[in-house]
């Protein structure tokens, strides 16, 4: 497994040792062993799945109080994924990393807690795995809007399908202090 951060260290690239031969492929997904060394030591207590069509975009959603880790993979199609640093006090706050997750290149993210998350399904039956390090609390979801352009995510597909929760979220500026965590 290769574990590579991005230009915000805390979050990282994972491409995990694929076995292929002409039966199809394996890869070990998650072992506890060797992700504890190399991406996290936290526990996973929750496995969430989302099916997309083409061009629709999750988020950026997040949790505050009780945030959560996500180790994510593209199970099938692809994805354009994000994360966004929203730790209060962080030197990278505001700031976002991306990576395309597919079926076909079987990379994972590790987004740690304090980043709001979101992707753009890139194909049609794109299924995304969340392997969670809390579990999903409604009374601390916090959103903040995917178009913020004090952001400036580069979405990769033009008039994406989005929820009216997600259109309608705030912007990262005007989320109150304390609906953000804090940098540790």
């Amino acid at each position: 497994m290769k574990v590579t951060p991005f230009q915000i260290p805390d979050v990282l690239l994972i491409v995990p040792d694929v076995y292929e031969d002409d039966r199809g492929y394996f890869f070990e997904a998650w072992q506890q062993e060797r992700y504890g060394r190399e991406v996290t030591r936290l526990a996973f207590v929750q496995d969430s799945l989302s099916v997309s069509r083409r061009g629709v975009l999750r988020g950026l959603h997040l949790q505050h109080p009780h945030e959560q880790g996500k180790l994510v993979t593209a199970l099938a199609g692809a994805a354009f994924d994000v994360a966004v640093d929203v730790r209060r006090g962080s030197p990278t706050f505001g700031r976002w990393v991306a990576a395309e997750l597919s079926a076909a290149n079987r990379r994972q993210m590790w987004i740690p807690a304090g980043f709001a998350h979101g992707f753009q399904a890139l194909q049609d039956g794109t299924v995304f795995s969340y392997k969670c390090t809390d579990v999903y609390r409604p009374e601390c979801e916090r959103t903040v809007r995917f178009s913020d352009p004090a952001i400036g995510v580069s979405w990769p597909l033009s008039d994406p399908v989005v929820s009216s929760r997600d259109r309608a979220a705030p912007l990262l500026a005007d989320l109150p202090a304390e609906a953000l965590p804090a940098f540790r």
